[in-house]
This record gives C-alpha cells, structure tokens and sequence, in this order.
C-alpha cells in the first residue's frame, strides 16, 4: 500500500466521520434527489398551469435570471458556472428573506455551432444539441443549482419557437405611429389608407393599388420587412452576417473567411423606429453605467440637418450636424454602396476631369465598378481608419450646393457607409480631418468657413490639418438671401436651418447610428419565418392555427459554400433544396381559399429566441396565449421602483451590451405596445459578472501546451523539459488551460467549488484560476463540520443552553457576522459575506475547542451558510433534528445591541500629529468626548500648559487641538 493511501485509511479509522470528498459526494447527490423529488425549488404563480400554493405566490416576488446558456459539445469548465453560483445564492438568500423566487433555466439551442457540426459529420443539429444539453444538466445539477425545473425549456422546441414565430408576425403584422409614439396593428393603417385619412405617395388611391402595390406600400411601415439591403456576405460560410458577427479586420468572426458587402433580398426589423425610446428608457433602468454608455453610442443620437443637393432629376440627401458650414462644402461623397451611384453615372468624364479623379479608368462606369469592388472586400472598421491612405473615384457627376448654387464633384470614398445618416456626405475639409486628407490627396478645394482662434489664418493653403470649432465665428457664408457672417455656431446652426425649411431645401431633423436589424440567415438550424409567397411575390403571413411551422428535414444541412474571395455569389440556403416542404398549396384563411405558395427558405438568426425567453420563463407551459396576463403582471409588472416592469435581476457577460439586450427591449416594447404584456421593459436590473481567467503556457512555436502538465521551477516554466511562456488569459479547451467542474466536484464536492468561486473577489471583476487555492474553503467546511459533528462518533456534539449563558463575545461575534453577510448577500458582495462566515466560524473554533457549541448558535451558523454551500447545510440542519429543509428557513436577523461596538478608538491630535488614542462609546457626543479629550494626561502633557485656540471634533473618532 502507498503512503498517500496508508494515511488516508489511517484517518479514516480516526476520524471515520471527517467531511471528506466522499463524504461530500454522498451528500450532495442525495439532497439533490431530495430537493428534486420534493419540488424545493417550485416557484408558485398567481394562476396558470403552475399556480401553487396562494400564501407562497401571495409573497414578495424575486425574478431572478441568467443569460441563456449554448449547450456547447466541449461541455463547461470552471469559468461558466461563474454567474449561476452567483445567482443561485442570491435567490437562496431571497427565499430565505420571505420571496417567492423564480429561478430557472433552459437553453439557447439554435445556432451556427450545431449546423457547423451537422455540415462536418452528417448528424442532425438536434441529436447533437439534445445531447450536448443533457450532458451540461448533469453538470449544472451536480453544484447543487435551485432552479425550477419545470419551467426550463430549450429554443429548439416546436412548442417553444411556436410563440417565437407568433412574435415575428405580431412585429411584421404592426407599424410604428410616430404621433402616438407606439406600435399599432398594421390593420389601422390599412383602414387610414382605405379612408382617405392617410394619402398614399404618388397620390393614387387605395383602391387603385393592386395587391402587389398595396403590400409594397405596407412594407415600408412593417415592423418586420423584407428588402434589398447591403449586408454582409461571407461566401466561405455561405450565409450573411450580422455587423456584430464581422471583425475589425473584415473576417466572419466565426470561421475566419473574408466578408464582402453585397446586396440581397433580407429581412428586417424596423427598430430604428424606437431608438429615442431604446435612449430614453435607459435612464428607469438599474444597469451599470458603462453598458448605457453602450447602447447610448450605439443608437448615437445626434441633433443636426437634412440638406438635399439637386443632381440630375433627383437630389443627394445629406445629414449634417454643422449645417452652419454648408458654405464649406467643396466636393461630395457617397457609400460606394448608395443606389444614387448607377443612376448618376455619365457615359464619359466631363471635360477638364482631374486625372486623379479617375483611378486611372476610361470611363466613370468603369472606374466606379473597379472602386467598389475593392470597397466591397473590406471591413467598416477598415473603412473608417483614420491612419489609412484615403481613396476614392469621381462618379463623373456634379450636384448643387444649395446654398452658393456652385456645381461640386461627386465622389464614391470607402471611409462613408451606408450604416450611418443616408450613406452620403458633404465635405466641409476646412472643418474635418478625414476630409481635408481626401481634399488633399484629389486636390480639391478647401474654404475656410469658420474663423481660425489658433493663429494659423484664413488661407488653408499653408494649412497642415483641418480646424474645427464649436466656439470660433462663422466667415465666408453668406448669399444674396441669407448671411451667417459674425455669428457664433449655435446662432449660425439656427438661422441656416429656418433657411433651409422656409426654402424647402432642407430641414432640422434627429439621426441616428443605430440601423434597421438583419432579420435572416441563410441557415437551417434557426426558426423558420411563418411566412409564404404568392405568384405575385407579396408575402403573407401564415396564420396562427399553422404554428409552429416546424423545420422540415433536408438531405444536407449545410448552406452552399463558394470561394471565399469570390464575392460575386449568391447564397443557396439548405431549407431551398427540399421542394416540397418550400411549394406548397395552402388555405390561409383570408377568404381567397386555396392557392399556391413558396415559403420563405431563410431561418431567423440566433438572437431571435433570446429576445423574449423571460416571458416564457413565467408560464412555460401555456399553449393558448404567450403568458397569461396575471402571472406576467405578477412576475414583471410596474412597479414602485420599477418603473417600466422587468426582470428582478439579470446576470451575464458585458459582451452582449449591444446586441442580445438591445434586440430583446426592442421586442419587449413593441410587445408592450400591442397590449400583451405589461412590462416595457425585460430586465430592471442587470449584473455583469467578471470572468475566470487561467494561465496560457505557450511553447516556442506559440502553441498552446497543457497546463496541467506544466513545471514551476525557479520562477520559470516548463513543459515536457522545454521552458514555455505563461501569460493570464481566457480559459477553454483549445487553450488547453481548461479545468472543468466535475474535476473539482470529485475532488472536493461541489460546495467547496461553489465557495471557492465567490471568495475569489468581486463577482463583477476578472480573476485568475488556481485549483490550488481551492482547499482552502474545503478546509473552511471541515472547519464548520467538526464544530456541530464528532469527526470520530459522527453525533451531534452541539448543547441547549439558554442565550443568556452564552458568553457575550461569542454573541457579538455571531450578531455581527449575520449583520454583515445579511448586507453582503444582498448586495451580491459573496466574497465578502463568506470572510465574515469564516471570521465567525474561526472564533467558533478557538471559544468552544473541547467542548459543546450552543445549538442556537450552530444553527444560525448553519443558516448563515444555507445560501453558499447548500448541501452540506442542508446535512446539518438535519442532524442538528429539524426535519424540515433549510431552503424555505428565515435568514438569521442581528440583534443590533450586539452590533454595536462596546468602544471605539478614538484619535486626538495637536497640530495634526497623534498624541493620544482614547477608547470611547460610539455614541459619546462631541461635548463629552471633548471633555475626556482634554483631560486626557497625554493631551494634557502634550499641551504643556499652551492656551487653546480651537478644538474640532469627529465624534466619536477624532478630535483636533489648535492650541493658541
């Protein structure tokens, strides 16, 4: 026999009945059972499927949510239960406070992943997702989660994305009334149309549209639409992208291929019509700063003026900020993408064109194809760096400057995108950095518009660099009707804006960064669009009694791939190859009877699902509405505090400021317009956890080794004999630094993982993974087990004593810690709450060692812990005799008589310097504490007889002497 193994059997014939590991599995597993087969975590709703007991549901209420987790193949490791430990705590401790809690979880199961992995082994998404799911159930059950169970639900689930594709229609079937601020049914625009109340553009009648005509005109109000649109295409993964889903350097962030701008027909969801909404309602929102500083960056609001500049038979319409500088606008600029490009092109370029105008093309067609292609291949980052050379092509074209009237050259530039404004610019380069470059390098003109403060003088010839002014005066601007002359910059902004509405050459207006959402993905694992084609194209939704429209089965689940530097390419989705589930003859109800129809072959991207799973949390079972009125109020209802309704707490990554929770109050809203919820908002709070970082070991070569097969020697590190770089970075299988759950769970129980995890620091800062540090709250719950169990006998050693024979440090020492912990717990400071548990616990062990603690005393020690190690508290709770669970207990509450210090140390200083130190009642007033001060021998010494000129104190911790 080892020695390792000879002394663990040597201890176990001593302490047969020590906290062990496997003492910690044996107890684990079976209170899991018990809180399973129990229902412990069963949170009762008002009424509904789930309605329970009344008394329960008629409690405070507590929502208490993750972000939706991906059921990944390569499973968790210790940095993914981060959040649900923390969240778990907290609802512990809230149903210990009186709450009715609901804390559940299900899965985000659609997605490029699972199809990537059906594309490479022929496996259905849905074997592979389901057993990816079962596999991380078994994980998050073994670290003792109380979650609902019966409310957990994955995406994939027909009865699921059933309401998901009812939420689509409810958003395609709407449109947003800008009087009224608020989305209404597209039927009451229908009926303003039909009445002559709302005109149609054109100035036909209603009646006088065809269908095609009508659905045209619908379509741009919908909510939801579809349109021809720049998106980003990645022909190497065969499917378009999302902004969020491309990286800075113009690659899919998923597989690394080049993405290209191209046009195509996609579907959209019109959230730009609540970007005012999306700012305003940030501000009833209990979230951290820095995520509203996100979203309020990424909406960009932003004051200024359309300026329409007359070009051939149409006009160039612009957005501008400084509008005060329209005399300075020398040349223009459109999105290589813009539709005005292939309209105002000429057949050749105009006589005296510049030559570097041209990029060295015969024609403004040509010229014009070449530059967009190599625009088409880049990223919008790349596009707008501001070390880059600038580039651009004359279109060939001239537009007006509606101002001066002077004809001003058109360009087509990379560093303007269609995402922003209207895709086009005017070029002020006295005034803007980006274009004074461009100015430079085409040799345009650059007028000075706004007069220098830097010394440097009113001819930009001998200019190195724009200036920009919101405080200088405004020169060189006027015309025969209008003069900006000698007005400062708001002035001139509000004069130059009168002008243009009372010309009808422009008008003050709102813009906004934020653009309308891509809607499609050219996939097969995501929801299907419950939508159909007729012969005429316009599309129809399906109607309710066909939902869910489930996904059909194909022969292969891969989008077609192409070349991925061929940008010229059109996506083929999998959904298009089965023909008969995409031609289909259908009754839709609305009186036409049965007809042929195409059904659209793109699938809803990965977010739809999580833009409304909180909703399904409440009432997961419900097959007739989307949740019951009732219990939706009850869970996320207005209230004091809560002004627009929500989620209790919401707790996940930061990564997704910008797009899961933009996109998810976006739904919410138009939601909460059409009446069928009562919360504006989905999540009142919002929590972001840090993240658990780990050691990378790289060897020369850069490759990442396994970190578990690393050497300390020396300071230095080393792996299999060669010396490695370590460097703190993420943690993850491919990084080979990855420790799982289960590895710590074997070896020391969950509990100790789950203490471990939240003693590690701040919950909302990143920390660094050390296994080896983990003992330490194994130690913590040995501690705690031997001060209530024999370690030999396995009995109870606790006594009944009243609380008047308890010695009063162990009393003050107990109060103070439930105080603190109480705080801590509710204000999420875990690492905090278990120091003061281990401060109490330590005390514990040095009073009581060799005899009895009181039981009164061990079993708010107990409750203390009953949040952070539930198991083994639960284990204790019944040996110390209840037979009750200590999940539904009442947290301990201090007595603040023991809270109170008995003396605080009070400094008094003379000139500043510590000359006494007094111990004093916390509650001494500053007269009296005065009075002992400066009879203090000391102070008395220190003054030497010395008049006094003024005394400051600070009851009861300093007084300051100003002798005289």
């Amino acid at each position: 026999m080892s020695e390792t193994n000879t002394a663990a059997a040597t201890e176990a014939a001593v302490a047969p009945h020590r906290y062990t590991a496997v003492m910690a599995a044996d107890i684990e597993a079976r209170w899991q059972d018990f809180w399973d087969a129990h229902g412990t975590y069963e949170a009762p709703n008002p009424s509904g499927d789930l309605a329970g007991d009344p008394e329960v549901a008629a409690r405070p209420k507590k929502f208490v949510m993750d972000m939706f987790p991906y059921p990944s193949g390569a499973g968790l490791h210790v940095g993914h239960p981060l959040g649900y430990i923390a969240t778990d705590v907290y609802a512990r401790f809230q149903r210990m406070t009186g709450h009715n809690v609901l804390h559940t979880l299900g899965f985000d199961a659609f997605g490029l992943p699972a199809e990537q992995y059906a594309v490479q082994t022929g496996t259905h998404p849905r074997a592979s997702t389901e057993a990816n799911m079962e596999n991380m159930k078994v994980q998050l059950r073994r670290l003792g989660l109380g979650h609902d169970k019966r409310r957990s639900f994955a995406t994939i689930d027909p009865e699921y994305y059933k309401w998901t594709q009812w939420i689509f229609l409810q958003i395609f079937n709407s449109w947003y009334d800008d009087e009224l601020k608020k989305a209404r049914p597209i039927a009451e625009l229908v009926e303003q149309f039909e009445s002559g109340e709302r005109a149609v553009d054109g100035g036909r009648s209603w009646e006088s549209l065809s269908a095609a005509e009508r659905a045209e005109v619908l379509s741009g109000y919908r909510l939801a639409y579809a349109s021809d649109a720049p998106v980003n295409w990645a022909p190497g993964l065969g499917t378009v992208l999302a902004n969020e889903e491309v990286t800075a350097d113009g690659r899919s962030e998923r597989g690394n291929f080049p993405v290209f701008k191209a046009k195509l027909r996609q579907w959209n969801m019109r959230i730009t019509a609540y970007a005012d909404r999306l700012i305003d309602d940030l501000d009833g929102l209990d979230w951290p700063e820095a995520i509203k500083l996100q979203q309020r960056n990424w909406i960009g609001r932003s004051e200024g003026a359309r300026v329409d500049f007359p070009i051939s038979d149409a006009a160039i319409t612009v957005f501008t900020t400084r509008p005060d500088t329209l005399f300075g606008a020398t040349y223009m600029v459109l999105a290589p993408e813009h539709d005005l490009v292939e309209k105002i092109v000429p057949a050749a370029w105009p006589e005296g064109t510049h030559e570097v105008w041209t990029g060295g093309q015969a024609t403004p067609a040509e010229a014009v194809a070449a530059y967009r292609k190599q625009a088409a291949s880049k990223s919008d980052v790349e596009r707008q760096a501001e070390a880059k050379d600038k580039t651009g092509v004359f279109t060939g074209a001239y537009a007006i400057n509606p101002v001066n009237g002077e004809q001003v050259p058109v360009f087509i530039a990379d560093y303007v995108l269609m995402g922003y404004g209207t895709g086009a610019i005017m070029a002020v380069p006295a005034g803007d950095q980006r274009d004074f470059e461009f100015a430079r390098a085409f040799e345009l003109p650059i007028r000075c518009i706004v007069e220098p403060t830097d010394g440097r003088g009113t001819d930009t010839d001998t200019w190195e660099n724009a200036f920009g002014s919101h405080d200088a005066k405004i020169i060189n601007s006027s015309n025969e009707q209008i003069s900006l002359d000698g007005l400062g910059v708001a002035d001139a902004k509000a004069r130059i804006t009168e002008w243009l509405e009372r010309t009808g050459k422009g008008a003050g207006t709102v813009n906004f960064r934020l653009r309308d959402w891509l809607f499609s993905r050219q996939r097969y694992w995501g929801e299907p669009f419950p939508i159909v084609y007729d012969e005429d194209g316009v599309a129809h939704a399906l109607p309710e009694s066909m939902l869910p429209l489930e996904l059909p089965e194909v022969e292969d689940y891969s989008p077609r791939t192409f070349d991925p530097d061929d940008a010229d390419t059109q996506p083929e989705t999998p959904l298009s190859r089965n023909e008969d589930w995409v031609h289909v003859t259908l009754d839709l109800g609305d009186g036409a009877g049965p007809k042929k129809y195409r059904r659209e072959t793109n699938t809803m991207p990965n977010w739809a699902g999580s833009c409304w799973y909180e909703l399904r949390y409440l009432d997961p079972h419900n097959s007739e509405k989307l949740v019951d009125p009732d219990v939706e109020q009850y869970w996320m209802g207005p209230r004091e505090g809560m002004p627009t309704g929500g989620v209790d707490l919401y707790v996940g990554g930061a990564e997704h400021a910008v797009l899961h929770l933009l996109y998810a109050r976006f739904w919410s809203k138009v939601l909460f317009d059409l009446g069928h919820i009562s919360s504006a908002e989905p999540f009142h709070k919002l929590y972001n956890q840090g993240m658990i970082q780990a050691y990378v070991y790289r060897d020369a070569r850069g490759i990442a080794v396994p970190a578990a097969e690393v050497e300390e020697r020396d300071g230095a590190y080393y792996f299999e004999g060669e010396k490695v770089t370590r460097l703190l970075g993420k943690m993850g299988k491919s990084l080979k630094n990855a420790v799982t759950p289960d590895e710590i769970c074997t070896e020391y129980g969950a509990d100790t993982l789950r203490l471990y995890e939240m003693a590690m620091g701040p919950l909302d800062v990143s920390r660094p993974w050390d296994t080896r540090a983990v003992v330490g709250q194994f130690r913590l719950l040995q501690r705690l087990w031997r001060n209530i169990v024999d370690e030999a006998t396995g009995e109870v050693t606790v006594v009944d004593v009243p609380e008047t024979d308890i010695d009063v440090a162990t009393l003050r020492a107990l109060h103070k810690a439930i105080d603190g912990v109480r705080g801590d717990l509710e204000g999420m400071r875990f690492n905090t709450a278990i120091a003061k548990v281990t401060e109490l616990n330590n005390h514990l062990v040095k009073t009581y060692a060799g005899s009895a603690l009181p039981r009164s005393v061990a079993e708010r020690l107990v409750l203390l812990v009953a949040p952070l190690a539930p198991h083994v508290a639960e284990e204790l709770w019944r040996k110390l005799g209840r037979t009750d669970s200590v999940v539904h207990q009442d947290f301990p509450v201090a007595d603040p008589s023991y809270v109170v210090d008995e003396s605080v140390t009070c400094v008094v200083q003379i000139k500043g310097k510590v000359k006494a130190r007094l111990e004093v009642s916390p509650s001494i007033s500053d007269e009296e504490l005065e009075k002992v001060a400066l009879a203090d021998e000391k102070v008395v010494a220190a003054l030497d007889g010395a008049g006094i000129r003024k005394v400051i104190v600070r009851a009861p911790k300093l007084v300051n002497i100003v002798p005289a």
